[in-house]
């Protein structure tokens, strides 16, 4: 399948999980894709270097730090633009409100909101010049809803929905749209090395601890996978999703529906 050949996608935050992810399918769909984060190692080159020969596209990486507005804009720049915006960069950190470290509170509001607002500011002006452009940020259920300790990142993936319908009332018209995929609990390499402590903590095994400790809050009780968050990014880039922008789309086994 080559719909989008002649695309170029830019995920930021894809040298692993979703992000790479998203990556692959969107290469699979004929996208040339530029992979992203803030180490610039030679396996971060070889990612891409396999991506392109698998889909035969052009792939890249271009090391970039999303906490650091200037360079969100310049990983557009270097990129020479893009048709297609993938905001996927994020941490997470854990704490009470009033224990909450300032510095991470900071780090976490620049690397999973205003890198996205950077980026796209960077991004629309080429999108508009040509008539069609797509942006997509990765969200959370925890942009719809909301969990105790995790302050910073509920309050930037809610800032993610809100950036992305204000985006695509800014651009509705012209070509452009914008919207939110918001994940539940995706497994991903770095989920998937908790299984075995949280195997350990509740001595349980893997299957049990998937399905009552670590899904608890998703009725499926069953992870999304990285290629099927692609696949939703591939979708919303379709001509079937020309008309949908500004909205969410879940995909988390049930959890913003209970």
């Amino acid at each position: 399948m080559a719909m989008l050949r002649g695309k170029t996608a830019i995920i930021t935050g894809s040298n692993s999980g979703i992000g790479l992810g998203v990556a692959e399918e969107l290469a699979r769909a004929g996208a040339d894709v530029v992979l992203n984060s803030f180490t610039d190692r030679p396996e971060d080159h070889a990612l891409a270097e396999a991506i392109a020969a698998r889909h035969a596209v052009s792939a890249r990486y271009i090391a970039a730090d999303m906490s650091n507005g200037d360079d969100c804009r310049a990983l557009v720049e270097k990129a020479g633009g893009c048709d297609i915006l993938v905001n996927n960069a994020g941490i997470q950190f854990v704490a009470p409100v009033d224990e909450f470290p300032v510095e991470k509170w900071n780090q976490i509001l620049a690397i999973n909101l205003s890198s996205a607002f950077h980026t796209t500011a960077a991004a629309l002006p080429g999108m508009k010049a040509k008539g069609w452009g797509r942006v997509v940020n990765i969200a959370s259920a925890h942009g719809l809803t909301a969990s105790p300790f995790k302050s910073a990142y509920i309050a930037a993936k809610h800032g993610v929905v809100g950036l992305s319908k204000t985006v695509a009332l800014e651009v509705a018209g012209k070509g452009i749209t914008c919207n939110a995929i918001c994940p539940g609990y995706v497994l991903t390499p770095l989920v998937e090395a908790q299984i075995p402590d949280q195997m350990k903590v509740h001595n349980m095994d893997r299957e049990t601890v998937i399905r009552e400790v670590m899904l608890d809050r998703q009725p499926s009780r069953q992870f999304a996978t990285v290629e099927q968050i692609g696949g939703t990014v591939v979708y919303l880039c379709s001509p079937a999703a020309d008309q949908v922008t500004g909205t969410t789309i879940s995909v988390d086994g049930g959890w913003t529906a209970m």
